[in-house]
């Protein structure tokens, strides 16, 4: 490429330097120049400009960005346009963010022309957050050196890969001694229930058992046999060796002790071990806390379907000193109020959830489909609300049209409010004004869920809840499965007035495509998004119902 000041009768098809604002008129920097450009610099007075012109086999810089982009581009990778030489690469999904930094590294070492910024390696990430960001920095790359960093990145392990975090059953047992306080029990099961939501988890009930490594152990296999995936010990005293009561336990379960200790502080005393498959550990005493530790470092890994090795672990101690130390000469809170202000960390975002219960069920006639009973004797409508009361959308207002009595008292003693469509007739639309009219005003989202969808679990609605930022362009959060788009979906505020004006039997997902710019997609382990039951030959396929008749 060559760059410098270029005689205008030279200057056409040259790239401009630097801006440059004529009369009426502004040439950009970047622009390449065409004969009316060059007649209006002329015109100006101009005699010559500062231009970079391409040499043969340059490659144009959002050319360039543009095959970097779809070399590094992966599964659940998306990117945006090539603009100013820049290509951003973007998450599909929430999960964990793995990097080759030494790939990265060798990528930016081979020419000054590209450049490559990711975040950090393991980080966990949001549907739709930026990953990296592809720069050109001058106005081409030679031909060679784009060709040897696409080789680069194609001929090995992918630089960048998100990894989707998994809908893992968590299993836990709480041992108990003499004198420890109940509350401390309670703040251990709710740290731990927050850990595994926030990665799309559910923990299941807890087990509470003496601390001793028998009961440990019978509290580890029951917990297996019910379905664990992945098993949690929280001593009522800390571990302090590989063959404590706790690792015991794990041993004496069937299992092994893989590691103890990591080079991680708060998080030091962590024991890690399997029973089978199933990855099994003793945490650390402060994971009775919400603050960060090692712990989430290793949840965060299984959770996305990586393996823990002891190498892993014990190549964690660069950036591991988490704690506050009193002697050091400005701890990090004095330092971060003396420093300039600071984004706070978001707080969640309050979103309530309809449950859309008025509709005549037309296709189950004579039967009212929310009120069908499963194999336990609970009707449809019933699951659905549990499912929806047992995530974080808080308020849930059920709307109630077509026997709304009989919808009503099927939800008897359940905290949620009411909402009765009187014109529920006219289809889903009627239903949806009703409900939404019923939210207070200080929600910032609503998630809407159907009545006959009784799959659709609380750690999905909470998972698109984690997703949802209208501030970064996430306020319509639809979830997906193999790309195919499913309910429920939910919904910032600003959208509520354009959904009251909708009628009809439709709903509101034709509002997505209108405001596609601002829709976070987030796809999901299983296809319960996808499945509604309308008759009752499909009623009977759905777990739980086998015995409908």
């Amino acid at each position: 490429m060559i760059f410098g000041p270029t005689p205008l009768d030279e200057a056409r098809g040259a790239i401009l330097a630097h801006t440059i604002r004529l009369p009426g008129r502004v040439l950009k920097k970047g622009t390449v120049l065409d004969q009316a450009a060059v007649a209006a610099l002329q015109q100006g007075g101009h005699g010559s400009v500062i231009t970079a012109r391409l040499e043969p086999g340059d490659v144009p810089e959002d050319e360039a960005a543009d095959r970097i982009a779809d070399a590094l581009v992966g599964p659940l990778l998306a990117r945006s346009r090539a603009s100013t030489g820049r290509v951003n690469l973007l998450a599909e999904t929430s999960g964990l963010l793995v990097i080759d930094a030494q790939l990265v590294n060798r990528l930016n070492a081979l020419d000054e022309s590209l450049t490559l910024a990711t975040l950090a390696s393991h980080q966990p990430v949001a549907a739709k957050e930026m990953l990296a960001t592809i720069k050109v920095i001058p106005f081409a790359v030679p031909g060679p050196v784009l060709q040897v960093a696409e080789t680069m990145i194609r001929q090995g392990p992918p630089p960048l890969a998100l990894h989707p975090f998994r809908p893992l059953k968590v299993g836990l047992v709480l041992s108990e001694l003499p004198g420890v306080k109940e509350s401390v029990m309670e703040g251990a099961v709710e740290a731990t229930r927050d850990r595994v939501e926030a990665l799309c988890g559910s923990l299941m009930p807890p087990e509470r058992c003496r601390h001793e490594t028998t009961p440990i152990a019978d509290a580890l296999n029951r917990l297996r046999r019910h379905g664990a995936q992945l098993l949690l010990v929280a001593g009522a005293s800390a571990v302090v060796d590989r063959r404590d009561v706790g690792p015991a336990a794990i041993v004496r379960a069937g299992g092994a002790i893989d590691h103890f200790g990591m080079p991680v502080d708060p998080g030091n005393l962590i024991c890690l071990g399997h029973i089978d498959d199933i990855p099994a550990l003793v945490l650390p005493g402060c994971a009775k806390s919400p603050k960060l530790n090692g712990i989430d470092w290793v949840l965060q890994r299984l959770f996305a379907g990586l393996a823990v090795t002891p190498r892993d672990v014990m190549g964690m101690g660069v950036g591991g000193l988490l704690k506050e130390i009193e002697a050091r000469p400005l701890p990090r809170a004095e330092a971060a109020r003396a420093a300039a202000p600071t984004r706070p960390p978001r707080r969640p975002r309050q979103v309530a959830a309809l449950v859309l219960a008025a509709g005549r069920s037309r296709r189950m006639a004579p039967l009212n489909k929310l009120l069908v009973a499963d194999d336990k004797g609970v009707p449809m409508v019933a699951r659905v609300v549990d499912n929806v009361l047992a995530s974080r959308a808080r308020p849930v207002v059920v709307v109630t049209g077509y026997e709304r009595a009989r919808v009503e008292e099927a939800l008897a003693g359940r905290p949620v409010r009411f909402a009765h469509a009187e014109d529920y007739a006219e289809g889903l639309s009627a239903s949806l004004r009703a409900g939404l009219a019923a939210l207070p005003e200080d929600v910032e989202g609503v998630v809407i869920c159907l009545g006959d969808m009784p799959l659709v679990g609380a750690a999905m609605i909470d998972r698109l809840a984690a997703a949802f930022d209208p501030e970064e362009g996430r306020a319509i959060v639809m979830p997906t499965f193999r790309g195919k788009q499913g309910n429920p979906m939910l919904w910032a505020r600003e959208f509520l007035p354009e959904m009251m004006t909708i009628s009809g039997d439709v709903g509101a997902r034709h509002l997505a495509g209108k405001h596609a710019d601002r829709v976070a997609e987030v796809e999901m382990a299983d296809d319960a998004v996808l499945r509604d039951f309308d008759t009752t030959e499909a009623l009977r396929q759905a777990p739980g119902f086998a015995g409908l008749r």
